[in-house]
């Protein structure tokens, strides 16, 4: 087990009830045309989360493998915008639970596995970067203080 596991899954079930309790008006509000909405942001994640799934399966069983993603076209091309905000944290918070899942099971031997994004990483790296990328973006969307 990757021991960043169970920071991940205390992490999404603190911040279930702080993120069902934002308005649908302040998840869709758009700072500018250019800029995503709260609930896009939380959109983002999701796509995040399934770029990251992706990378600590596969990265098991291949060597090496290349996963990359467009994160402004996997917004776009999703539409969170149009989504009830609802449907948007319960498919978030359902996909890190999967990812909380899939961590338990990696071995240490296995969480030392390469997978290439920028650049060559372990998955245990990916893993810890993922859920500091979770909480930097979630207290954008929280109005907290910026998480470091």
């Amino acid at each position: 087990m990757i021991p960043i596991a169970t920071d991940l899954e205390t992490s999404i079930n603190n911040y279930l009830p702080k993120l069902n309790s934002v308005s649908e008006e302040e998840y869709s509000l758009k700072p500018s045309p250019t800029k995503w909405s709260k609930k896009e942001l939380i959109g983002h994640l999701i796509d995040s989360a399934q770029s990251n799934l992706r990378r600590f399966v596969i990265a098991q069983h291949e060597e090496s493998p290349i996963i990359n993603y467009n994160q402004d076209k996997w917004v776009a091309i999703n539409n969170y915008q149009a989504w009830d905000v609802k449907d948007v944290i319960q498919l978030w918070y359902l996909l890190n639970r999967q990812i909380v899942f899939v961590l338990k099971n990696i071995s240490e031997e296995m969480s030392q596995r390469i997978c290439i994004t920028s650049a060559s990483y372990t998955i245990e790296w990916l893993a810890q970067d993922y859920l500091k990328h979770l909480k930097h973006h979630l207290h954008q969307v929280l109005n907290l203080e910026s998480f470091a």
